[in-house]
């Protein structure tokens, strides 16, 4: 990477996450792209040649971790309304078969990841069968694990997906770099069968390899896994794969795989039990919470305070546009604190502190970054999120803090920075160009509605 201005940002509010708010502080950042210093404005002198940013109102925090999305499902944002979770599968499946080509899901990785900077995301697990975000991850400046997709719900077909898989990990590689890292996803149990949970698994710990699964999603999910019913299983059985009972729950039929031996990233867990939440917290596995997709689609809500009592490692997911519609931590984060406080009819859940590391280390800490990223502090990678608090919908400011995240939006978000280098301010995006891949955006959903018709 190229070196650097020395660069020294100041605003009226830094949240370093690891210490408390500073009033009127400032975060200088080495030309290695590094965080040199972070303290009250007036302590840090800007050094000889210092480039200095005066922010004003506005807040510094780490680039915010966005620990599941489907970037190559861009296109399907509002194509998917109000359809139960088999007909939502089905018809997206299909629809992608269909209308969409390799070239289709590289534009649509590069729109998700123009969302992505506008909304202060520096970080973004991609869970996907085509790989494209690993590319335009890299190109693009942003950080993230790319979680290559393997599918084989008969057991026949273990060897010729994990050869597959295997495959595609070794094309991805070209793309692996410091910010970008590879990784393996067995879909989910209603996709996989037992054998091939098992395979993934080993590979995953022979080749260290980051694991992520679709993990206790849906009522459905849970039928098949428990007693080889629900709405799944009409459709194995038509394609002549049997569907035994396979667990008491998901979580239990993966450990008794071996898949928790990899430590994986489990999405979702809307449906766990105090066995289930044991199990990942003794395995050291982490979990994806996506509240607002697993709401729109009616699974429920994932037991995240139970979760935090013992221990287990959970970060915030806005899953796929497909789902959610939007690609907004922060509104993400405001709707998780609503719905847990609705829940367990309390006013203390999920305060402004903990959805700021919600967001930013503890996600960090999910996808096995944390040493890199997710506080602000010396020697740290320099992933910035700069939020306005200038807008009337934000002031006034009484605790910044809840100002990001119960008043300001994505949209307030005016400077997002990975390592030092600023990829979006003020509208602006430096390494991606909207004007040029909306054409390919368009056509690729044009054929998609025709496809869906």
């Amino acid at each position: 990477m190229p070196e650097l201005p020395l660069t020294l940002y100041r605003a009226d509010w830094v949240l370093p996450v690891c210490a408390e708010p500073i009033r009127n502080g400032a975060v200088l950042v080495g030309t290695d792209g590094r965080i040199a210093a972070v303290g009250p404005a007036l302590a840090i002198e800007p050094p000889e040649g210092c480039v200095v940013e005066e922010l004003g109102q506005a807040a510094i925090l780490p680039g915010l971790v966005n620990v599941h999305a489907h970037p190559e499902l861009a296109m399907f944002r509002g194509a998917l309304e109000d359809l139960c979770f088999r007909d939502w599968i089905l018809r997206l499946v299909g629809a992608k078969r269909a209308a969409l080509t390799d070239a289709d899901f590289h534009a649509a990785a590069r729109w998700t990841l123009v969302e992505a900077l506008r909304s202060g995301i520096t970080t973004l697990a991609a869970t996907e069968s085509s790989g494209a975000s690993a590319q335009a991850l890299c190109e693009a400046g942003l950080r993230g694990v790319v979680y290559q997709e393997v599918f084989g719900p008969d057991p026949a077909q273990r060897d010729e997906a994990m050869a597959g898989l295997r495959a595609s990990v070794e094309c991805l590689r070209a793309w692996e770099c410091d910010r970008v890292k590879i990784g393996v996803s067995p879909h989910a149990p209603y996709t996989v069968s037992d054998t091939l949970f098992s395979a993934t698994a080993e590979y995953a710990l022979s080749e260290n390899l980051p694991m992520a699964v679709h993990a206790a999603e849906s009522a459905i999910e849970h039928q098949l896994v428990q007693a080889g019913e629900g709405d799944f299983a009409p459709g194995l059985r038509a394609r002549g794969i049997d569907t035994p009972p396979r667990g008491r729950t998901t979580v239990e039929m993966l450990d008794r795989l071996g898949v928790l031996r990899a430590r994986p990233l489990l999405i979702h867990c809307v449906l766990l039990d105090g066995d289930d939440i044991r199990r990942v917290s003794d395995t050291g596995s982490t979990v994806a919470h996506c509240p607002v997709a697993n709401a729109r689609l009616g699974h429920g809500l994932a037991p995240y305070p139970e979760m935090i009592a013992q221990n287990v490692l959970v970060g915030l997911g806005t899953d796929s546009v497909g789902s959610n519609n939007r690609l907004d931590l922060l509104e993400e984060a405001r709707i998780a604190s609503v719905l847990h406080r609705a829940r367990l009819a309390s006013c203390s859940v999920l305060g402004p502190a903990e959805l700021l590391r919600l967001c930013t280390i503890d996600g960090a800490r999910a996808l096995g970054l944390d040493g890199a990223v997710g506080t602000l502090e010396p020697d740290k990678d320099a992933d910035l999120c700069v939020v306005s608090l200038a807008a009337p919908h934000v002031r006034p400011v009484h605790d910044p803090v809840a100002a990001v995240f119960h008043a300001a939006r994505g949209c307030d978000v005016v400077l997002t920075a990975v390592q030092g280098r600023v990829l979006y301010r003020d509208g602006l995006l430096a390494t991606l160009d909207p004007a040029t891949l909306q054409p390919a955006v368009d056509d690729a959903a044009r054929r998609l509605r025709e496809a869906m018709t």
